[in-house]
């Protein structure tokens, strides 16, 4: 076959302009339209999509990474998938629990982020130890308290010999089968048609619309941008507006956490909770696990307790929040930044007592709430 690379080879003066445009539209036409690059429209208020050279988005590798998505043949013991633990209905996160359960009710350590608009992010997870989606995606598959595959061959071998497979690989990816890279393209493709904007807060701000948002939420906006200080760390720009810096910060609660209060609250039920006897706890589960934040990665004392800032798009849908979802609504997450965070010793200079109102503190949750945008391209989540 023909390709679009071996015209190009030739100068131009050799075919002429026209022969080569023409050599170009009939390497195109020999394409399968599922495996030719597409465009996915992206919402007011988002920049331009990034996606990796070596992996342009086509139908076939997006669909295909939907049906991994929802697959839960790709667990170890076949019940798991990814949209257990990052559910459509859900802003793609979990509201149940702090934290999801993962591989036979194993408690996964740290709450699982949106991945609405996660095909913006630079690094990926809560401490950045990921740099692209294409790889990324391993981590949940390998991770014994989540999907616990032993190996990647061993997902592999498993796709291989799935019968609902057969040939799809190949034709969304040119002839090349199942392997780490097309797994990981095909549902990095998928994630990348999961965004969300055209929110009323986008329409007050990038469409001229000034009744888009209530007295309110544009108290809220005034409070979020200036004595509340969230934009410090949550950017809006002139043209767009992801809401983190994607920096990596103290609040504070990583420290507090990781303190022994002789009582603990145990979660009975999404927003419900009793107190417990932190040493009776301690007897009949196991241990808290530790966790350090971003210094598990860098090994540098200034990251320790730090975690990733989080885009603010649809947050009203993504509780609970914070990186061990602790706080399980909005008005809990301001009055925790109202009163200066965790109080660690060392936790960011940003973060500071803020003094708001009782009114002003509920006009920030008001103009949080108008951050929801239209449902997400990539919203279905009928079985594979």
């Amino acid at each position: 076959m023909t390709s679009r690379r071996c015209c190009w080879r030739r100068s131009i003066a050799e075919l002429g302009l026209l022969g080569a445009l023409l050599c170009c539209a009939a390497a195109a036409a020999q394409t399968p339209r599922a495996a030719q690059a597409v465009s996915i429209p992206v919402p007011l208020g988002l920049p331009p999509l990034p996606y990796p050279a070596h992996n342009p988005p086509t139908a076939a590798k997006i669909e295909l990474g939907r049906k991994l998505f929802f697959d839960r043949r790709l667990s170890f013991n076949g019940t798991m998938s990814c949209a257990m633990c990052h559910v459509p209905a859900q802003g793609f996160t979990s509201n149940a629990l702090r934290t999801p359960v993962g591989n036979e009710g194993a408690s996964v350590r740290r709450n699982a982020p949106t991945l609405l608009n996660v095909a913006y992010h630079p690094r990926l997870f809560h401490d950045g130890r990921d740099g692209a989606l294409e790889t990324q995606v391993w981590g949940p598959l390998l991770a014994p308290d989540e999907m616990a595959n032993p190996s990647i061959g061993y997902v592999l071998d498993r796709l291989r010999g799935l019968p609902d497979y057969a040939g799809r690989f190949e034709v969304a990816f040119a002839g090349r089968g199942a392997s780490a890279d097309t797994v990981g393209e095909s549902l990095a493709s998928f994630e990348r048609t999961l965004l969300s904007g055209d929110s009323r807060f986008d329409r007050y701000r990038y469409a001229g619309d000034p009744d888009a948002l209530n007295a309110a939420e544009k108290l809220g906006y005034a409070v979020f941008t200036g004595k509340g200080r969230c934009s410090a760390c949550h950017l809006i720009g002139e043209r767009s507006a992801l809401f983190s810096d994607f920096r990596y910060h103290d609040t504070g609660l990583g420290w507090l956490r990781s303190q022994a209060p002789p009582q603990v609250e145990v979660e009975l039920a999404p927003g419900v909770s009793a107190p417990m006897n932190a040493a009776t706890l301690r007897s009949i589960g196991a241990p808290p696990r530790s966790d350090l934040g971003r210094f598990e990665i860098t090994r540098d004392p200034a990251d320790r307790w730090a975690y990733k800032t989080p885009m603010l798009r649809d947050v009203a849908r993504t509780a609970p929040y914070m990186h061990d979802g602790s706080l399980p609504t909005l008005e809990a997450v301001v009055e925790f930044y109202d009163r200066g965070g965790g109080g660690a010793p060392e936790q960011s200079p940003l973060i500071a007592p803020l003094g708001l109102s009782a009114a002003e503190r509920a006009a920030l949750v008001a103009f949080l709430r108008a951050l929801d945008g239209r449902n997400p391209s990539g919203d279905r989540s009928s079985a594979p």
